[in-house]
């Protein structure tokens, strides 16, 4: 699998991520470690997860970073890969109750937590999991500095934070000489007709955001990578578009035929074709690989060899007339 150094970092990542928000709630023990090492057995070195992780499940908020704590001390050299997790989530039912999520002591908090989780004495990539358009951008490139100078984390980046936001906290960063936000981490899939958040309603604290058109072209003038999740939908292209009933409009399901017919004219499947999607645009896409199951994992690996071209990369979203 090809890898690329994360810009301003010393991160080199693998050109898929493997996402934990599945292990250990739908996935454990040997059938974990197989979905794991065929993932790192294809070239595989990037994981994420994040302290509230299985909140929603039994077994409780820090369960995924556990499991991928203790499998990376069972298997392999901590160096031998690349670790992100996130903080800095609000409230939720099951969940810590607590107003100001990305105060100095709820991210100090939630690191120490992670670490504890993790196994280990730094985190390669530490998101905020959600904005709070309540602070400062300066304030929190501040405090996660702080963090980064006791060396409890390398680098930071942004979860469901909008490029303008990002690009406001890294002219900080530049201004102060200090370091900047070094990725993003929207929902950002080819299936555009997801519910997502429009005008004031992005800028409230707290709030999942999509990755919009006005967000690419920002990543497209700054480099600033960008780490995806659900790059495939949730199954929309992997099923036929059978899953996510709400996705299911006619510009969505006209962007299915066409990822169906190009998937059968390289000899592909439609859900390569929709990660090669993304990974065929002019910044760099990391896509985050949520799976749970082993043989959609393969699937997803092989998309890696599917290169388009920048037309068929238009094409794929915007049709004939575009």
């Amino acid at each position: 699998m090809k890898t690329m150094t994360l810009p301003n970092t010393e991160l080199t990542v693998s050109a898929l991520c493997m996402g934990c928000m599945q292990c250990p709630s739908k996935v454990q023990g040997e059938a974990a470690d197989e979905l794991f090492n065929a993932f790192r057995d294809a070239g595989g070195n990037f994981f994420d997860t994040a302290h509230c992780y299985c909140f929603w499940t039994p077994l409780g908020d820090g369960a995924s970073e556990r499991a991928l704590g203790d499998y990376v001390a069972r298997t392999c050299r901590r160096d031998e890969v690349v670790i992100a997790t996130k903080g800095g989530h609000p409230s939720a039912e099951n969940y810590r109750k607590v107003d100001r999520y990305l105060s100095p002591g709820r991210i100090a908090a939630d690191i120490d937590d992670s670490l504890a989780r993790l196994k280990t004495d730094c985190i390669d990539l530490f998101w905020l999991h959600r904005d709070d358009t309540r602070e400062e951008v300066g304030t929190i490139v501040d405090i996660l500095n702080g963090e980064v100078t006791r060396g409890r984390i390398r680098h930071f980046g942004g979860s469901n934070w909008t490029a303008g936001r990002l690009a406001e906290a890294n002219a900080y960063a530049a201004d102060h000489g200090v370091q900047g936000f070094c990725a993003s981490e929207p929902r950002w899939h080819l299936a555009c007709g997801d519910a997502e958040p429009a005008g004031e309603k992005r800028r409230e604290p707290g709030v999942l955001l999509a990755l919009s058109r006005e967000d690419e072209a920002i990543h497209r003038r700054s480099g600033l990578p960008v780490i995806p999740y659900s790059p495939t939908a949730n199954g929309f292209f992997a099923t036929g578009g059978g899953k996510r009933e709400r996705l299911r409009t006619e510009a969505n399901l006209a962007r299915l035929a066409r990822a169906e017919k190009l998937a059968e004219q390289l000899g592909a499947t439609p859900n390569q074709v929709a990660l090669a999607w993304l990974m065929g645009h002019d910044f760099p896409v990391i896509p985050i690989l949520g799976t749970s199951n082993l043989e959609h994992l393969r699937d997803a690996l092989g998309s890696v060899e599917v290169e388009l071209s920048p037309d068929q990369v238009r094409w794929l979203r915007d049709g004939e007339d575009a």
